[in-house]
């Protein structure tokens, strides 16, 4: 326990004695910032239309008191809040005024954003509706509210059928320049195998990334990909220009039969990863600054340069590292051959191992997932949680250049007269 003396300005005082908790520090550390703010946004709401006045002289918009106190679940536990209210006078509305209407604390809303970020971890690892509650306390503290077993319960079935519609739905209606796939693996308690859960983001024409895929797949196999593929293609979803993956991933095998137009781009990532492995340690430094080189090469030609010299210096003492390199290196380069923004978005599968590190991370504090299917469901909510905070990729215009096969050179569009001299 820490214990704060006050004598309510702040001041160390004999009386009225307040011991908090760590947790109820944190609780009322958060009222007290979320109140705040709530303020900051009325006023400047008022402020904005502080000019806006009737015949009278009086302004058409002001402050009203504070709406009914409710409970609100965040990240440090369920607190108590009262939101500033706004009169709009009825002049004011009829000018276009309003109503207020608070981004922080939206209408009705009774928990943040990120309280459903760990809803589907607490009750999809397999929790009874029974031992809900008495886990969601120890994360939020003993006063959680509003979380009961019936909501809860209602709550699985809205994700099951969520889970459902994502993987029926329509994939017509976009296309895709590039695609990033990745196996992740993650722990399920009650089963000795751990889930393979093959993954596939898109990029739209506008830039924006979507989840277009997650499925159960056995050790990444060719077949597995297969059939996520398959899926795809029937549902709708044209040929990306580029996929991104793992060179050790069945799916290039698949995207060749189902997709044969699309371009391969092996992962920078993990090529680094196995190939620096293939090294003693001392020397692994210096060799990773060697492959960054290539990877960062300003052109192609720079990048044959590096590799070759990469190869010239290790190759005699440590063939398998050279290897392991010059055997992808077309799919290594493919990058070269599509805008200069965005060779740091394809040039790995980052946009699925950033996101999947939070699945990670609560896998291990909850002990892995009940079954293969509460693993899938919690991995596709947290995900969907993530989605709306993707950000599009640089050079965003450009995408549309790449669905429409304009040419690039060294990451550079080629005019049509430029793609001629070029030729």
């Amino acid at each position: 326990m820490l214990e704060i003396v006050t004598d309510g300005k702040g001041k160390q005082s004999s009386e009225n004695r307040v011991v908090l908790s760590l947790d109820e520090l944190a609780r009322e550390g958060a009222r007290r910032m979320i109140a705040e703010a709530l303020l900051a946004e009325v006023e400047e709401f008022i402020q904005r239309h502080g000019g806006q006045r009737d015949e009278q002289g009086r302004r058409l918009v002001v402050r009203n008191g504070q709406a009914k106190a409710r409970n609100v679940t965040l990240g440090a536990g369920t607190v108590e809040l009262r939101a500033p209210r706004v009169e709009v006078r009825q002049e004011g509305a009829d000018r276009g005024i309003g109503p207020f209407s608070s981004k922080i604390l939206p209408r009705y809303a009774r928990r943040s954003p990120a309280v459903d970020d760990v809803l589907p971890v607490l009750y999809l690892r397999g929790l009874s509706t029974g031992d809900f509650q008495p886990a969601l306390e120890s994360l939020l503290g003993d006063k959680a509210q509003g979380l009961s077993a019936t909501t809860i319960t209602r709550l699985r079935g809205s994700w099951e059928e969520q889970y459902r519609t994502f993987r029926k739905r329509d994939l017509s209606q976009q296309r895709y320049a590039y695609l990033w796939v990745d196996g992740v693996h993650f722990r399920i308690r009650l089963e000795e195998d751990r889930l393979s859960a093959l993954v596939v983001i898109g990029v739209r024409a506008d830039g924006t990334k979507e989840l277009l895929a997650l499925e159960d797949g056995y050790r990444e196999s060719t077949e597995s990909w297969k059939s996520v593929l398959r899926d795809l293609r029937q549902r709708g979803l044209p040929a990306p220009m580029l996929a991104i993956g793992d060179g050790a991933l069945g799916f290039w095998a698949a995207l060749r039969e189902v997709f044969p137009s699309a371009r391969e781009q092996r992962c920078w990532l993990h090529k680094l990863w196995n190939i620096l492995d293939k090294f003693p340690k001392r020397l692994q430094p210096k060799a990773k600054r060697a492959l960054h080189e290539i990877m960062q090469s300003a052109t192609r030609e720079d990048a044959e340069k590096a590799m070759e010299a990469f190869r010239r210096e290790h190759e005699a003492k440590y063939p398998k590292a050279a290897e392991c390199l010059l055997k992808d290196a077309d799919s290594l380069l493919a990058f070269f051959d599509f805008p200069a923004e965005h060779w740091r978005h394809i040039r790995t599968t980052n946009a699925i191992e950033s996101v999947f590190a939070t699945v990670r991370l609560r896998t291990r504090v909850t002990k892995g997932a009940g079954s293969r299917k509460a693993g899938l469901m919690m991995a596709y909510k947290l995900m969907d949680a993530a989605s709306t905070r993707w950000r599009a990729l640089h050079g965003a215009h450009l995408v549309k250049n790449v669905l429409d096969g304009d040419t690039f050179k060294d990451g550079i569009l080629q005019t049509s007269e430029a793609a001629r001299d070029a030729a």
